[in-house]
């Protein structure tokens, strides 16, 4: 370990030197060398874990991603508020050398959360890594890091937890690291809170990390107490992490770029705030999928649209939407051999008995063979009762149900889907907001069936499409 090869480590009394001391564990005899200071801190983090966290600022008003280490590290205060990139600023892989760190150096006993149990599980999987490198120190490892718990010799744990109720009011760690704080429930994280206590001049210390997803979601509540109570908000983007300086690689911020809506990137990753009244998808892309030289429909009430009768051989993709209350049920029909995907066939219907409605997209799917989802949430059993045909119960629930849509949002902004002139449909894709699909609103009923027939085109396995089982 380079550390210790530095000449003045010979002498524990000249450690002060180089911003080290020795530190004595009560629960055995092995001495640890501690950083005192931020340089010692990030040299010992590069030779012992093998990483070297990004020092430099790169946007105003942003921070450095180990100013927010080494702040958190030295107790520098008890309240930390992380918001970043989605999946390119490296908060998960930053939390999991945090945690590592602490229970290492300090003995600290530390709790992961995350918006949901595998993203609590994604930063213990990234600390597992962490022990495999040559000069980790794996004597402290009481055994084999488990899918969610890593012991220490030194009597302390690292464990992750699903964002619930009971797990938040058990354990009463010195470490508190919750991740994606958006994909909780804000009375998850308020019950947090009262989690940590210091314990042994151990100091206690909870880190909220999230990306900014939702205009009224938990973390703009967490911002907003941050700045009511004076915590600090470290920002960090995909520049603060990016190569050379950092370990992010310029073609993956491409890719993900790519595969990301206009919205969505301004606002998950260039780290605007997310504004509920603006459009969801781009006017432009909306104008372009929608051609009337492929055909005019009103898609009025119990209007059925046929754009392209079915041809033998092809395979074809649906979606529905059913009515809750004064909603419409409404079913959509895609091309499966796209891009682009065309919508062959479009319906809307309201307060007809549940088996009409039920048999409406059930005869759809054996007029135009191939794979179907529809939303399952709270109907899901009523629906598949009914049903002969296979068909996804997809829950519309938490990421699962942001993933979809933005989906949607991304291949209609990419030209993936074109449709003939619906009035009703274009209307609920035109004028669909942000808050709409990721935020308090009501995403509109056609745009929900249009996104579960692109994920049953898209996703559906070969063999899957082939016999006509997927989601069974």
């Amino acid at each position: 370990m380079a550390l210790l090869t530095n000449p003045l480590l010979a002498d524990p009394r000249l450690l002060h030197l180089a911003g080290l001391r020795v530190k004595q564990r009560t629960q055995g005899t092995a001495s640890v060398v501690i950083p005192t200071t931020d340089d010692a801190l990030w040299q010992y983090v590069y030779d012992v874990w093998e990483v070297a966290i990004p020092r430099l600022q790169v946007c105003p008003h942003h921070v450095a991603p180990f100013q927010l280490f080494a702040d958190a590290f030295f107790g520098r205060g008890s309240m930390f508020v992380l918001k970043g990139s989605r999946g390119l600023a490296g908060k998960s892989f930053l939390l999991s050398v945090l945690a590592a760190t602490f229970a290492v150096l300090q003995g600290a006993n530390v709790v992961i959360l995350g918006g949901s149990q595998q993203q609590s599980k994604n930063v213990h999987d990234y600390m597992q890594t962490l022990w495999h490198r040559p000069h980790t120190p794996r004597h402290l490892l009481a055994g084999e890091p488990l899918v969610t718990e890593t012991r220490l010799t030194t009597g302390n744990k690292i464990v992750a937890l699903p964002a619930s109720q009971a797990s938040v009011r058990g354990p009463h760690p010195e470490k508190l690291l919750f991740d994606e704080v958006d994909e909780a429930d804000l009375a998850i994280v308020d019950a947090a809170m009262g989690q940590t206590m210091a314990r042994n001049a151990i100091p206690a210390c909870t880190v909220l990390s999230s990306t900014h997803h939702y205009q009224q979601g938990p973390f703009s509540e967490v911002l907003r107490r941050a700045k009511e109570r004076s915590w600090p908000i470290a920002e960090m983007c995909y520049r603060e992490t990016l190569e050379p300086h950092g370990w992010l690689a310029p073609a993956e911020v491409d890719r993900k770029r790519n595969e990301m809506t206009a919205q969505q990137w301004q606002v998950e990753v260039e780290l605007q705030e997310p504004s509920g009244e603006a459009r969801a998808i781009d006017p432009a892309a909306v104008a372009a999928c929608f051609r009337r030289e492929l055909g005019e429909w009103e898609g009025r009430e119990r209007e059925y649209v046929e754009a392209e009768v079915p041809v033998t051989g092809y395979k074809y993709a649906h979606g529905a939407d059913w009515a809750k209350s004064v909603d419409f049920t409404e079913i959509v029909s895609l091309t499966a051999d796209g891009p682009p995907y065309r919508v062959v066939a479009y319906e809307r219907m309201r307060r007809l008995p549940w088996p009409q409605m039920v048999g409406r997209f059930d005869a759809r799917m054996q007029r135009y063979t191939g794979a179907a989802a529809h939303d399952g949430t709270g109907l899901g059993d009523v629906v598949d009762g009914y049903l002969t045909t296979a068909a996804e119960n997809f829950k519309m629930v938490g990421r699962a149900r942001a993933d979809l849509f933005s989906d949607c949002v991304n291949a209609l902004e990419k030209g993936e889907i074109v449709s003939p002139w619906i009035t009703s449909l274009e209307g609920q894709v035109h004028y669909c907001t942000v808050d709409d699909l990721y935020g308090a609103g009501h995403p509109p009923d056609g745009f929900v069936a249009l996104a579960l027939a692109y994920r049953a085109a898209k996703y559906t396995p070969p063999a899957a499409k082939r016999a006509g089982t997927w989601g069974r």
